[in-house]
């Protein structure tokens, strides 16, 4: 049950040229849902216009130098500004309920493991040369060859990895589920075993609430319990002053807040600066750290990010209802291209590589179905440059929520996969389990292509699998043992 079956989309006698643009009647949706959509998708993802400066300037550079100065809100305010621009062009160009901004994962990994060795410009300059060089992939057609040539059950098992791992991402962000930090044990309930803190009861609340509307058809479900927690969190902060969960390298508080202390700001407009745009060196990581190494580096951001936005985008589109016969969305080459210029223009900004983000999926449980939604959520980031103090009330125990709601319906996928076929069930299993445990998408990807090559080989199938996927799978060998190659070839 949801919200989607209430709502009736409007009548082809009604349609306007905004309509007919985006295709909204044709996919059964409507304006309102668009705009619900796109509302709710903001909300979940707009943590990344905090979280991103956290973690880059959270490193500095071979010359000992913080990105950008170390001016948190001017890298705040350009994560904002790259990602309402992309995102407002995934919506226009390709028509799809995708949002984009800077990739989690590939930030901490420039920041800790590419920067390190060279200077904020020449790792921008790595960013761009890698989404440079998946533009090009995607222009031959090369990567919409490896989408087409990925059997349409390891495609669904991607979606149902996602799902869990996107609800991990949920529980974890909102403290229900935290790292031991000691011991055999990787993960616990809260705190020492504990639920602990009023952050993790606003997280529960607002969980409670968002399946109660959501299971009654209310419309706007996600975005009024997101609404309704946020109110709960600040009237608990101005009661209680309990403070971030943060306070320096040394000391934490168990108790506090994930990321953002919710509280009302003291101003709504704050005026923004922008200072990593631009600054970038194409070339200079080779001077830097040398041919092998700067190509290493490339490779490893680049199969991050090329079978991330695959699984995002397969992800999203089995969730709207919006994949053909063979699992496959619609304009998937233009989907690409946006995601492909995402990476340079990361890089390109300043602000690391950016990449379609699986938090969309909470905007399609709120009916977004169309380019419109993407809209909507670009516009809000842009909003947020100059906004940021509003956005920063919401605090991730709030939001995260939808994340926990989103995963079960994405985990539905999983009655599709033919149990019962050890061909495609051991593959389906890797890619699904690997996914959360790894808390990495594209591990959970390569060990499912891996898997499922092997087991095609050894019964005798190999010509069963597509070149294609020999190729990557070959490609995935490498990446998991980038560290023994590294060393094989006297790299650092």
């Amino acid at each position: 049950m949801d919200s989607r079956t209430t709502e009736r989309p409007v009548g082809r006698q009604d349609r306007t040229g905004l309509d007919s643009f985006f295709k909204i009647t044709e996919r059964g949706s409507t304006v309102g849902r668009e705009v619900r959509g796109g509302l709710v998708t903001f909300f979940t993802m707009a943590y990344i216009v905090v979280l991103n400066p956290i973690i880059l300037l959270g490193a500095v550079d071979a010359d000992g130098q913080a990105l950008g100065g170390g001016d948190f809100a001017g890298i705040a305010a350009t994560t904002a500004l790259v990602a309402g621009v992309l995102t407002i062009l995934m919506g226009v160009a390709a028509n799809y309920p995708l949002a984009l901004a800077t990739g989690l994962g590939l930030n901490a990994f420039v920041a800790y493991s590419v920067a390190r060795d060279m200077t904020w410009a020449d790792a921008m300059g790595l960013v761009v040369l890698e989404g440079l060089i998946i533009l090009v992939l995607v222009l031959t057609g090369f990567r919409t060859a490896v989408f087409h040539a990925v059997p349409a059950q390891l495609k669904t098992a991607i979606s149902v990895g996602i799902g869990l791992f996107i609800a991990l991402i949920g529980l974890v962000d909102a403290g229900f589920v935290r790292r031991t930090g000691a011991g055999p044990v990787p993960v616990e309930l809260g705190y020492q075993g504990n639920l602990v803190g009023w952050p993790v009861l606003v997280f529960v609340v607002g969980l409670v609430l968002m399946v109660t509307l959501y299971v009654r058809n209310v419309k706007g479900a996600i975005l009024i319990a997101i609404a309704a927690a946020t109110v709960l969190a600040v009237v608990i902060e101005a009661i209680a002053k309990i403070g971030p969960s943060f306070i320096s390298p040394e000391e934490s508080n168990p108790r506090g807040w994930g990321l953002n202390v919710p509280a009302l700001p003291d101003r709504v407009i704050d005026m923004p600066s922008f200072p990593t745009l631009g600054e970038f060196s194409l070339l200079g990581s080779f001077e830097s750290v040398g041919l092998v190494t700067a190509a290493l580096l490339i490779f490893t951001l680049l199969l991050a990010d090329f079978f991330d936005t695959m699984g995002t985008m397969t992800a999203i589109g089995a969730e709207a209802g919006l994949l053909d016969e063979e699992g496959v969305p619609p304009n998937t080459q233009r989907i690409l291209v946006v995601d492909s210029l995402a990476a340079a223009a990361g890089g390109a900004a300043g602000v690391s590589s950016n990449t379609s983000y699986i938090e969309s999926a909470s905007g399609v449980a709120e009916g977004a179905r169309t380019g419109l939604a993407s809209v909507v959520t670009g516009v809000l980031f842009l909003l947020t440059t100059i906004f940021a103090p509003l956005v920063e009330v919401i605090p991730n125990e709030a939001a995260v929520p939808a994340l926990v709601l989103v995963g079960f319906l994405m985990m539905q996928q999983v009655k599709h996969i033919e149990w019962d076929d050890i061909e495609i069930a051991l593959p389906a299993f890797l890619t699904i389990v690997l996914m959360p445990f790894t808390y990495s998408i594209a591990a959970g990807i390569g060990a499912g292509f891996i898997a499922y090559t092997l087991v095609k080989a050894v019964r005798g199938k190999a010509r069963e699998v597509h070149p294609l996927l020999w190729v990557v799978a070959a490609l995935f060998v490498v990446y998991f043992a980038i560290d023994p190659v590294r060393q094989l070839l006297g790299v650092s």
